[in-house]
């Protein structure tokens, strides 16, 4: 009989800290393809490979993370748990909130989060308030609330948050066999960053790798504090999820790239949207903007000498298309996408699509 995935937390308990103790609070997070990008390969003459975090139940790499932080919460006795969002991590947390049978309130920047995330947060009855500031404030009363009141901070300032998300590393040293030379990655609370730099550094611990992939980390030019090297007050970008001028793992994520020798860049919004389309038309995977950045991020790395013929690389892309669809109605010269309109006329629907009888014009 075939093995159906069981969630990260059972597919790693080895690796997590978790016992008989723990409620495995689950949705079958984890176990998302790696796939090979001819593409992406032939453009920068690596082999490129796309870890596809927008499989996970709710569309993001979030969940990872939020099966072991509700799953500690609920062995701590927590009856509700909290959490600041510009949109992926107020969906997951809600989703595992309503399978632990516990309440989940979320914070998000008014007017800053696209509608695909938020019809998950209210589906899965997160208590949804949204803040007159930006997503730093919002984690600002988020971690005040969790200090005065009975509520559980779910963020990735939750360590546990980090330790569910390691695990994806795991996933790719199994399909490869070894670490990547080079990890491309969409950086906003920074979280991530340092969540694979842990994991594929307990992999090389273990024996299991011949050396730590550098980590590159990509943040959109006008959410950049980490590159700028100071926090970004109005922090502005169209890929919601990276909108972030203040990152809880800051600090972490410095070291993280100290330790592999990482990269820290930036990319403007129009060169993320380039890279979208290219991910979408040309590999057949759709993301929402923030994880094109990972892609743009590659490309100009590649254009840059950066990335030496045959080096293996892994992209990760944290989210899926549909979380924020509006951008692929976008066209170059900023028009919307408009679809081709003709009568119900068989020789008229051939001649659009450039179709003669017996073959192609």
């Amino acid at each position: 009989m075939a093995h159906q995935w069981r969630g990260v937390l059972r597919e790693y308990s080895d690796r997590l800290d978790i016992s008989d103790k723990t409620p495995i609070i689950t949705l079958g997070e984890g176990g998302t393809p790696l796939l090979p990008a001819p593409a992406l390969s032939a453009m920068t003459g690596a082999k490129v490979f796309v870890k596809y975090e927008g499989m996970n139940p709710t569309g993001s790499f979030k969940d990872r993370g939020m099966t072991m932080a509700v799953s500690k919460a609920v062995e701590d006795g927590a009856k509700a748990i909290i959490c600041a969002s510009t949109g992926n991590t107020s969906a997951s947390a809600a989703a595992y909130a309503a399978h632990a049978g516990i309440t989940a309130a979320v914070l998000v920047p008014e007017g800053k989060i696209s509608m695909g995330k938020l019809s998950q947060a209210v589906a899965h009855n997160g208590q949804l308030i949204q803040l007159k500031g930006n997503f730093d404030d919002c984690l600002d009363i988020a971690r005040d609330l969790a200090k005065n009141y009975p509520v559980h901070l779910v963020n990735s300032v939750n360590n546990d948050r980090i330790e569910g998300q390691k695990t994806a590393a795991f996933e790719v040293v199994s399909v490869l066999e070894d670490a990547p030379d080079f990890h491309f990655l969409p950086v906003g609370n920074a979280g991530n960053y340092t969540a694979y730099s842990r994991g594929y550094a307990e992999e090389l611990a273990r024996g299991v790798t011949t050396k730590l992939p550098r980590m590159f980390g990509f943040q959109a030019s006008g959410s950049a504090p980490i590159v700028l090297g100071h926090p970004v007050k109005n922090p502005d970008t169209l890929a919601s999820a990276i909108r972030i001028g203040n990152p809880a793992s800051w600090e972490l994520a410095l070291t993280a790239r100290d330790n592999t020798n990482g990269y820290f860049g930036a990319i403007d919004d129009e060169t993320i949207l380039k890279a979208q389309r290219i991910l979408s038309a040309q590999v057949g995977i759709f993301v929402e903007p923030a994880s094109a950045i990972s892609v743009a991020g590659l490309l100009e790395r590649a254009e840059a000498g950066e990335i030496p013929a045959g080096s293996t690389v892994v992209l990760t892309v944290t989210g899926h298309g549909l979380k924020d669809p509006q951008w692929a109605l976008r066209k170059e010269d900023g028009s919307q996408v408009e679809p081709t309109v003709v009568s119900v006329d068989l020789e008229e629907v051939a001649g659009v699509l450039g179709l003669v009888k017996g073959g192609l014009h």
